[in-house]
């Protein structure tokens, strides 16, 4: 790779633009880059304002011209990451129903193929209900979202997004002849519930502000403009969201923020019933559940407790309701453990397993419900990713559950709750070859700016010199309670393979360390997350096993939003950073009460509208309104058109200012997706197209770069 002298950076132009709040004055000169017709843009990119839709091109013509070094690259780190994929990957079968349905892939495919069989099937035995590449045909854009079968077996009903703009179409296919129906549901959020007597879908319907407000009753056969509405949700800060039980007794309505919710439950077969509240909300009391059929009961992970909150939530029980009820009923059946986080409670007609974590990492405990014993499944890895896996049925004694480390690839097992055997039912598949012997995974602790001990998970090659030439690429979320799990990834290798170090820094936002460790991470308190993610990179600067200005940090959407600010509080440690559909606006779009997600985002950020200290504190640290005029790493920063979590301006607002007011001739790049959203391409091996651009743009300015200019800089 050379480095050809650079064409001129687009400037975006400058316009006046003034907004004031609290007393506060601020200039917004990039303002200009939100389309003010962008509800209409979601679903018709054509409809992009001329002027803007100049500038997004003009940027990624001029990425595109500073990356033009990388293309061999590029093309080699993709050929590398598609090797380790198994190209006609198929997952374990699941029984829903009368059926088992699986997914598999053909070798070459893009999108998914959705399968079902008789009990016991193989997979490759099984007929093909939707063939995700099919239905893509003729799409710049396609995402196959969800499926769900009817109780009876004989339709499914599935999901599509044919713009990125997360605006599901819904349909249902006759399992008997391959073909669709009449249904044709707009405007939803993709999930569906079925009636027990397969005569009625319920569905979540998306407002004009891309909100999910109302739960919607379909009878198959009708138009949607005939559907009856079962459930309103007046708060626009609460999202809904819709499931039903395993046992297949109740469909289940969730309103909810980042703080409190509220369940409704709908008999399957008593579909035209109005729904009944399990518990009315209350302002910071989270719960959701499960039935328990055979005792009649529902199980719930909540943090409410008798004499206050449990922080890192428990278990409780509730009798199944016959009309709208309260919580004076609850009983506690697994107490608060202050440091053991409950992530889920999985009834089964003779066990409850629960999914916990403690000391940073997950684990899977069983109790026999007659007994009261309980076994845990142990693990020897020091850093793991654990999950339970998929699974449709109530009344059965085996429990799923996937395993996985930074070395060791994906398993799915099939644990025994009666006798404690294991049953191994997939591993991962590298058709390259993979020896997990080749790499080490460590954990090591980080001490922040208050003395919280920071959890990093870390791999690296076993050739790899910890030293001061050794790169890193430090990764972060910490946001939502959000914890990025320290588990395997093909596309990590690459970079690993060439002597980086691949680092997760587990921040404050998450929950990494329970619930306490979120809540130390939002709100006025979210400065920490940024001070936790440079203490991480400090931690590997003081153990020697690198350097300042060796560090490239990256991260997504409130990931984004970490690695601006980061990169605002100490834009010394690092080499680059590298901001996928960053959160950097922060500020303007808490304060812009039109967008999708603001209102329900106001729990987590603070409400700057209505409280001049939430104001104050957003400002203080939002990555857009602190760049100021010192020198920067390189930046890369990537946008979706069609994204509705995080605009497309958001990112284009903040290189434009960055590559304005920074100092010195680093990279300052954008590449916006022009027919994408938020999780950018669809398609598997589309993705990894971006990663390998990605990780080309890490490589470049690790070692070109540095090559060209110890500075970190590149010099015209």
């Amino acid at each position: 790779m050379s480095t050809p002298v650079p064409p001129p950076a687009p400037q975006a132009a400058r316009v006046p633009h003034r907004v004031s709040h609290h007393g506060d004055t601020r200039d917004d000169e990039y303002a200009w880059l939100r389309d003010d017709n962008w509800q209409a843009v979601m679903k018709q990119p054509e409809a992009l304002d001329s002027d803007i839709r100049a500038h997004l091109e003009a940027e990624n013509a001029y990425t595109a011209a500073i990356m033009e070094p990388t293309q061999e690259l590029q093309q080699n780190l993709f050929a590398e990451m598609r090797a380790r994929i198994e190209e006609d990957e198929a997952s374990v079968p699941v029984t829903i129903g009368k059926l088992d349905w699986a997914t598999r892939y053909q070798k070459g495919g893009e999108h998914v193929l959705v399968c079902w069989g008789p009990p016991d099937s193989r997979v490759e035995d099984m007929a093909v209900a939707l063939d995700g590449n099919v239905e893509a045909a003729g799409n710049d854009y396609f995402k196959l979202a969800g499926y769900t079968p009817s109780p009876d077996g004989s339709m499914l009903a599935w999901s599509y997004d044919d713009k990125g703009s997360e605006y599901f179409t819904l349909r249902v296919r006759n399992l008997t002849d391959g073909k669709d129906t009449q249904t044709h549901l707009v405007d939803t959020t993709g999930t569906a519930a079925w009636s027990g007597d397969n005569r009625y879908l319920f569905y979540v319907a998306v407002d004009e502000n891309h909100r999910p407000g109302k739960v919607m009753r379909h009878r198959l056969g009708t138009a949607q403009s005939d559907d009856v509405c079962v459930y309103t949700e007046a708060d626009a800060g609460f999202f809904v969201s819709l499931d039903d039980t395993r046992s297949g007794r109740y469909i289940v309505i969730s309103a909810h923020d980042h703080e409190t919710s509220e369940c409704w439950l709908i008999p399957t077969q008593a579909p035209e019933t109005a729904p009944i509240c399990v518990a009315a909300r209350t302002p910071g009391i989270e719960y959701e559940l499960d039935d328990d059929a055979a005792h009649d009961r529902l199980v719930l992970v909540t943090n409410w407790s008798p004499d206050g909150r449990a922080e890192d939530f428990l278990v409780a029980q509730a009798p199944v309701p016959t009309q709208n009820a309260d919580r004076t009923a609850w009983q506690i059946i697994r107490p608060h453990e202050p440091g053991c986080l409950v992530l889920d409670a999985v009834p089964f007609k003779n066990h409850l397993v629960f999914l916990l974590r403690e000391n940073a990492l997950p684990r899977i405990v069983i109790e026999n419900k007659a007994t009261g014993a309980r076994a845990a499944i142990e693990f020897d890895e020091e850093a793991y990713e654990l999950a339970l896996g998929a699974m449709g049925v109530y009344d059965t004694h085996i429990v799923r559950f996937t395993y996985a480390s930074m070395t060791t690839p994906m398993q799915t097992s099939d644990y025994d709750m009666d006798s404690g055997a294991r049953i191994l039912r997939k591993t991962q598949n590298l058709p390259c070859g993979h020896d997990p012997a080749d790499y080490v995974t460590r954990r090591i602790t980080a001490i922040s700016h208050d003395g919280a001990e920071v959890p990093v998970s870390v791999v690296y090659h076993r050739d790899t010199k910890l030293d001061a030439s050794a790169p890193v690429l430090l990764y972060g979320y910490g946001a939502y309670g959000i914890t990025i799990p320290a588990g395997f990834s093909v596309t990590r290798l690459s970079l690993v393979a060439r002597g980086f170090i691949y680092a997760i820094a587990h921040i404050r936002g998450g929950k990494a360390r329970g619930h306490n460790w979120f809540m130390q991470g939002r709100g006025s308190k979210k400065t920490n997350s940024f001070e936790d993610f440079a203490a991480a990179a400090r931690a590997l600067i003081e153990r020697g096993w690198t350097q300042a200005g060796n560090i490239t940090i990256h991260g997504g959407s409130a990931g984004g939003l970490l690695v601006g600010a980061t990169l605002n509080l100490a834009p010394e440690l690092f080499r680059a950073g590298v901001a996928e559909v960053p959160f950097v606006d922060v500020l303007t779009t808490m304060l812009d009460d039109t967008l999708p997600l603001t209102p329900p985002e106001w729990p987590e950020w603070g409400n700057p509208i209505e409280s001049a200290t939430d104001y104050a504190t957003i400002k203080a640290y939002a990555p857009y309104e602190n760049i100021r005029a010192i020198h920067y790493p390189h930046i890369l920063a990537t946008g979706g058109l069609t994204d509705p979590r995080v605009t497309y301006w958001e990112p284009a607002k903040w290189i434009a200012r960055l590559r304005a007011r920074r100092t010195d001739t680093g990279l300052t790049l954008l590449r916006t997706e022009m027919t994408a959203g938020h999780g950018g391409k669809a398609g598997r091996f589309n993705q990894l197209h971006e990663i390998a651009f990605v990780y080309a743009f890490v490589i470049f300015v690790h070692t070109v770069l540095r090559e060209k200019n110890n500075d970190n800089r590149l010099q015209d």
